[in-house]
């Protein structure tokens, strides 16, 4: 992996681990009333999609896409987000985030301040399982 020492995805795996390659790692994030929200990070320190080849950026995608479809499939949120900013973390990542019409934020973007900020989404255990279960087997 080429590595960025001031860049905190080259330093950390950004999350649980819960398949990796070569090109990327698919992590589960920590972030309170969002459960499944998963990021797909690339293995290298890279700033744009634009720097990649055409069949890494065709292979990536293909990836957080397989995830949006697994979360879809064992959480059934009501709506997923994908996201790739990097204006604080200029790494090569996508957001996969699970969304409810009842969760804190919606419909607004998980970075703003929380319309509810009471809201809890429920999504079992098993599911959680499942979920890791199935974007590992994704590897």
């Amino acid at each position: 992996m080429t590595m960025h020492f001031e860049c905190a995805l080259c330093q950390e795996s950004g999350g649980e681990i819960l398949g990796e390659d070569a090109l990327c790692r698919v992590v589960l994030v920590d972030e309170p009333g969002y459960p499944g929200f998963c990021r797909v990070i690339l293995n290298r320190h890279v700033a744009e999609m634009s720097d990649l080849s055409e069949s890494e950026r065709a292979t990536l995608m293909q990836r957080v896409f397989a995830v949006e479809t697994v979360i879809r499939d064992t959480l059934n949120p009501d709506k997923i987000n994908l996201a790739s900013l990097g204006n604080v973390v200029p790494h090569v990542h996508w957001h996969v985030i699970p969304r409810w019409r009842d969760d804190r934020h919606f419909p607004n973007p998980i970075w703003t301040a929380p319309s509810r900020p009471d809201a809890v989404v429920s999504v079992t255990p098993a599911q959680l399982a499942e979920l890791q279960q199935r974007i590992g087997a994704l590897f």
